[in-house]
């Protein structure tokens, strides 16, 4: 199995080149240079595996021979031990619940399944590793977690200053350890824009002890544009078709609204489908953000400074994953609009959404899920023989500044938060220039950093 760069200028990489690299040498997202197409009766099978099970049959189809079919067995079992359930609402609607993980957001699949898979990947008595993520508010948290007190790895968060909750960002802030916050002055596209600096400037770096030079980049990232991350994210596509299934649905054609920041998730699905899961047709559901609704539309990219909204971990202006979609569709935006549609949605509309949902049938949506539905809701009006799927992307407990107001009531907050929110942060402020940031990744604290310890 072989990976490529979605800019074409790098040389191909086996699977554990690419977890370390991150991006790839020419600033490309890697992808698989070639799509396994699952036959119907592959599909058949798929249809009564537990969880883990499922995860291990749907990769090693694409990940071919770069595991071992042991390996990868037991990276998705110490990956995986929590459910992902089709939560139906209505008639129509379903939710697919992917906050039962340990930080209680959907990127505990990807950030878990990286963590195992790099440690299996990471030879013994190595060089320490850097692994680098700018967030937006829940990959922080899931990243920290799935790699806190991991041997060999430190692990530096960058996050919005402000800019994320305040129990999001407990999740990441509170760890200490092997895990470092920094807090940019700017939005998440300043931190975005620092990590692809930094993954640039150091792409060439070997592996000082001599061994084996280039094999141990110091620098890696665990955001969704490093593939360790994102191919595990194709898995709940099939899982939910899988839950589906059962329901006994009249309605063949299942519609997958995806809240969408960064777009990692939506590629994810995309790629699923390629692969051949069935009946899939896709909603890019986003907040007043909405390049790529806006590009679907018009044709034309335009990517611009982000604005603040409701649901902070979509407030992307310049999303990285397009890049892998356009790959995937060889560039044409003719065949993407076959597969996908864009919705924004307004912050009063989301809240609006949270509140009515609330009323009708007693379910709580975070932001960022409420936008999902919301945008489903519309498209479904016009798309009759299609029931619709949103992925609920984090608990409603994680935004409860929004949430709570809108309900009138205050919510339970589960224990894997709550024990998060009574602990020490430690946060370094940072100005958002790549200078700064050096600084802190060769281990120097200059005139650019403010240290910061609140509880």
């Amino acid at each position: 199995m072989r990976l490529i760069s979605t800019r074409g200028h790098s040389p191909p990489a086996t699977l554990e080149e690419a977890v370390f690299r991150g991006p790839a040498p020419d600033g490309g997202l890697y992808m698989p240079r070639e799509i396994p197409s699952l036959t119907p009766a592959h599909r058949e099978r798929l249809r009564e595996r537990p969880w883990p099970d499922l995860v291990q049959a749907v990769l090693s189809a694409l990940l071919q021979d770069a595991l071992a079919p042991e390996a990868l067995g037991e990276i998705s079992a110490n990956s995986l031990g929590f459910p992902v359930p089709v939560v139906q609402l209505e008639e129509r609607i379903h939710v697919l619940e992917l906050f039962h993980g340990p930080t209680l957001a959907f990127k505990d699949v990807g950030a878990r399944f990286m963590a195992r898979l790099l440690t299996h990947f990471r030879k013994q008595g190595g060089p320490p590793i850097t692994v680098l993520t700018a967030t937006s508010g829940d990959t922080g948290g899931a990243v920290a977690d799935a790699f806190h007190g991991v041997p060999g790895v430190r692990v530096v968060i960058l996050f919005p200053e402000g800019k994320v909750t305040p129990r999001q960002e407990r999740q990441f802030s509170t760890l200490g350890g092997n895990v470092l916050a920094l807090a940019i002055r700017g939005d998440f596209d300043d931190c975005q824009r620092l990590a692809k600096e930094a993954f640039s400037k150091r792409s060439g770096q070997k592996d000082p002890s001599g061994d084996s030079p280039g094999s141990w980049p110091l620098l890696t990232s665990a955001n969704s544009i490093n593939v360790g991350r994102f191919l595990p994210q194709i898995t709940y596509f099939f899982n939910a078709w899988q839950q589906f299934s059962g329901l006994k649905e009249t309605r063949t054609q299942i519609l997958f609204s995806v809240p969408s920041g960064n777009y990692g998730n939506l590629a994810a699905g995309l790629l699923a489908k390629a692969m051949g899961l069935p009946g899939a047709s896709f909603l890019a559901a986003t907040n007043v953000n909405d390049v790529v609704p806006q590009y679907l539309q018009t044709g034309v990219y335009a990517p611009r400074p982000s604005t603040p909204t409701l649901s902070t971990a979509m407030d992307v202006g310049h999303p990285s994953n397009l890049e892998r979609i356009l790959h995937l569709y060889g560039g044409s935006l003719a065949r993407i609009r076959k597969d996908l549609v864009g919705q924004r949605v307004s912050d009063d509309e989301t809240r609006a959404c949270i509140r009515r949902v609330h009323q009708r049938i007693g379910y709580v949506l975070d932001p960022h899920s409420a936008v999902g539905l919301a945008a489903l809701e519309a498209e479904l009006r016009r798309r009759p023989e299609m029931t619709g799927v949103v992925l609920a992307t984090a608990h409603p407990a994680k935004f409860a500044e929004v949430v709570e107001p809108v309900l009138g009531e205050s919510l339970p907050i589960p224990r894997k938060l709550a024990e998060r929110l009574d602990a020490e942060r430690k946060v370094v402020t940072l100005e958002p220039r790549l200078e700064a940031l050096n600084e802190i990744l060769d281990g120097r604290a200059g005139s650019h950093t403010e240290e910061t310890r609140k509880t």
